[in-house]
């Protein structure tokens, strides 16, 4: 048994984070429920690499968060699909909505609204900058983000300034936390039987992404400054040139380095840096970096990731996304996983699935993503509703 099996989950977002935080509930078991207009469905499930994918309205950048879930359009602007989701809210236990400003309070449910159905009901909005303070209301992406919160200006180099993160990262870590902050609202459930209202800024998970750069910040007045791939400090904390490409060394304790020398044939060196403070190997950093460039540049990146992995330095040859899904150990492990009753024709045959597993009762796929309305005529239909009912509804537009 999965931990989130008989919870239900209203999911009312699109784009990256919140459908990523309902998907982490939806691979640990939470019944989700994907609630998308007919009009206007998530906008992602057109984004993606497949042409046809996109067209089909199942595009890879929806099907990379909304596996798990079951899918129903609803109107919430006509008085028949408000009424639908009115019975909804009575059965659930959570709703995670992104919906922008007062939006979903205007078509009737906001938190006061829906927790007057739903006393218990953990409600969850997640919104750019927070429900409070002066840019409540700003729209946001990831990348708006990025440049706000300070985490571009940490990026990059001296000379190229600030570089956005390439992936999503504010968008996934945005649902992290949101699942984190549910998962914690369930429990605090149990103890005291009361529902939750739940606030998630994207800007304040940047700064949790952030935690040790804001804290010096804090500490110092001065921000983090651009370094790109060399540590201001450590010298075998940088990448370095090999025969063939880029090395990423990760030798930041005083034994890790130590280890680097010797592992490079430098025994001297490294007996001096065990003996060493740290402040001293950040005041000798140049000569010591030039010192492992010299050996580095002389075997291939392959060579040293493994001689230096024995040696117990992190080390890794820089590889690209396609070069990492391709090696053994993520092949070793249960973050991809296939859907046990097949995904739709041409899409991809596995999914990025949950960053751990558990003994027992691990994070899963049990059914593809949806498409559009997939599950309507079966969710209405554990409503109460009949098949000429349904065909009414939608004949109306309600659904």
């Amino acid at each position: 048994m999965r931990p989130f099996e008989g919870v239900r989950v209203l999911d009312l977002t699109h784009v990256f984070a919140g459908p990523f935080c309902t998907y982490q509930l939806a691979v640990l078991g939470a019944d989700v429920i994907k609630i998308e207009p007919p009009d206007n469905p998530d906008m992602t499930r057109g984004e993606g690499v497949a042409r046809e994918l996109n067209d089909g309205l199942c595009g890879t950048n929806f099907l990379s968060q909304n596996a798990g879930k079951r899918g129903i359009t609803l109107n919430l602007k006509t008085e028949r699909g408000r009424a639908i989701m009115h019975q909804l809210v009575e059965t659930a236990d959570v709703l995670v909505q992104n919906y922008a400003g007062d939006a979903l309070a205007k078509l009737g449910f906001g938190y006061e609204a829906a927790t007057a159905i739903n006393p218990a009901l953990i409600y969850c909005s997640l919104t750019g900058f927070g429900r409070t303070g002066p840019k409540a209301d700003h729209p946001a992406f990831d990348v708006v983000i990025q440049a706000f919160s300070g985490l571009m200006s940490a990026n990059g180099t001296p000379t190229s300034g600030p570089v956005r993160v390439g992936p999503p990262m504010v968008d996934y870590g945005t649902g992290a936390q949101a699942a984190l902050a549910i998962s914690a609202a369930l429990y605090q459930r149990q103890q005291t039987g009361l529902g939750q209202k739940i606030d998630v800024a994207m800007l304040d998970a940047a700064l949790m992404l952030m935690s040790a750069g804001v804290t010096d910040t804090v500490t110092s007045g001065a921000p983090p400054q651009p370094h790109g791939n060399i540590h201001p400090h450590y010298p075998g904390y940088r990448t370095f040139e090999t025969k063939d490409g880029l090395l990423m060394i990760g030798a930041f304790t005083n034994r890790q380095l130590a280890r680097l020398f010797k592992a490079l044939g430098e025994n001297r060196r490294a007996e001096e840096v065990l003996r060493m403070a740290r402040r001293e190997i950040r005041l000798a950093r140049d000569s010591d970096a030039a010192l492992i460039a010299k050996h580095v540049a002389k075997r291939s990146a392959d060579e040293w990731e493994i001689v230096l992995n024995e040696a117990r330095v992190p080390a890794a040859r820089v590889r690209s996304l396609d070069e990492a899904l391709a090696h053994e150990q993520i092949e070793s492990r249960s973050v991809l996983q296939t859907c046990t009753t097949g995904l739709h024709t041409d899409s991809p045959g596995r999914l990025p699935v949950a960053a751990f597993s558990f003994a027992h009762g691990s994070p899963a796929l049990d059914r593809p993503p949806p498409r559009l309305s997939e599950h309507t005529e079966e969710i209405l239909g554990e409503l109460g509703f009949n098949e000429e009912d349904v065909a009414e509804l939608r004949k109306t537009g309600a659904v």
